[in-house]
């Protein structure tokens, strides 16, 4: 019985009710001037005219959204609407696709509110009748059903029409609420257009969050292998070397930090120029100030490298070199980097070490074959002969 009676405790169904009532207020003006049937006739015709007005999907949308979503329980109003719309497109007709659904809904929603207003006005009256006949008295004119025979059972029937009034709002409710969903919500191609905008938010995301691991990883490593070694130094030289290292790669890493999140303050700007390949030789120094001997072979020409590539390669190049840093230490590191065929390569390796992940372990392996597969390249991970070896083939286009 309380759930029966729980949509009668909210207020969406109410204005939901009233949201088919203002689709007849304004041919209803009209049979004040004049009471004839063609007035519903030329009231659809409007309709149809002004549902191929682009801005009236707009004005529909807005209506919908204002009066028959559930506001104050939001996660209820996705069960709400059988089409899995929580809010209705609010935009232009683009297409004429689009013009013959809010032709159909305005012309629907006028029909649905046409039978509404009756009832509700009908089903009430109907109620007085069946008390005023029950009662021996002669019912008033205007009622559908007119009932001239006197019986005082008429009294127990006079709740039905209430209960049934109360069925016609909320079913009513619910069912221009579905069609709302069906005639007001996304095209195909909007959704699609929302997909695709989805998607693009994602990979951002994702690409901002390899950012900041490789940049950010990368910095406090290197300032953990500095801090360690000088400490273990207790040479002066040394601990100047090394605060020099931190603090130079502390700034870098806070250049990048400053670029990410202004990205992620305006959306709608693109990310300032990252670093590239051309500057590894900085990612190199680094390394070696943290006591890695580095080997550096480069075959081809690195400035002909696309952007997008080189940037990759770059990151690629660091994350490889802190997990050098990180899980293996101060050990000899043999870079290569070459370009031919169409194709970057790119090879790190460095002695195997008992504290070397496994293959497939850890966010930052996972993150380098992440890069090399959304430039259509492939990246292979884990030991080879005695050594622990990185390497990734990138397309150049």
């Amino acid at each position: 019985m309380i759930h029966l009676l729980r949509p009668f405790t909210r207020a969406v169904t109410y204005t939901r009710w009233l949201h088919l009532f203002v689709a007849v207020v304004w041919p209803a003006m009209w049979l004040f001037i004049e009471d004839e049937w063609w007035i519903w006739l030329l009231s659809a015709a409007l309709l149809g005219l002004a549902g191929l007005v682009p801005a009236m999907r707009t004005v529909e949308g807005l209506q919908a959204r204002l009066l028959l979503i559930d506001h104050r329980h939001p996660g209820e109003s996705r069960s709400d609407n059988a089409w899995g719309d929580s809010e209705f497109v609010a935009a232009p007709s683009a297409t004429w696709s689009d013009r013959r659904r809010t032709v159909l809904w305005l012309e629907t929603r006028l029909a649905l509110g046409i039978l509404v207003s009756m009832l509700t006005v009908q089903l009430p009256i109907t109620t007085q009748n069946l008390v005023t006949t029950a009662l021996g008295d002669t019912p008033g004119d205007g009622a559908l059903l007119r009932l001239e025979s006197h019986h005082w059972w008429h009294a127990l029937l006079a709740p039905l029409p209430l209960i049934l009034l109360a069925a016609v709002v909320v079913g009513s409710g619910e069912l221009i609420t579905r069609l709302a969903g069906r005639l007001l919500g996304p095209s195909p191609t909007e959704r699609l257009a929302a997909l695709e905008e989805r998607t693009e938010q994602l990979l951002e995301r994702n690409r901002i969050a390899r950012e900041l691991h490789d940049s950010i990883g990368h910095a406090l490593t290197v300032a953990v292998v500095q801090a360690g070694a000088a400490r273990a130094a207790g040479d002066p030289a040394f601990t100047d070397r090394a605060l020099d290292a931190i603090e130079e790669t502390g700034r870098a890493a806070l250049e990048d930090l400053d670029r990410v999140l202004g990205v992620l303050r305006e959306s709608g700007r693109p990310a300032s120029s990252r670093p590239a390949l051309t500057e590894a030789e900085r990612l190199l120094e680094s390394a070696r100030f943290s006591g890695a001997k580095v080997d550096l072979t480069v075959t081809g020409p690195l400035d002909g490298v696309p952007g997008p590539v080189s940037r990759e390669g770059y990151r690629i190049l660091q994350e490889s070199l802190t997990n050098v840093l990180r899980h293996a230490g101060a050990v000899p590191v043999r870079v290569r980097i070459g370009v031919a065929d169409g194709t970057l390569a790119l090879e790190i390796r460095n002695p195997l070490t008992a504290g070397v992940p496994g293959p497939g372990r850890g966010s930052g392996l996972r993150g380098i074959r992440e890069r090399a597969a959304l430039l259509g390249g492939r990246a292979r991970t884990g030991p080879d002969e005695g050594d622990w070896q990185v390497h990734v083939e990138l397309p150049l286009r």
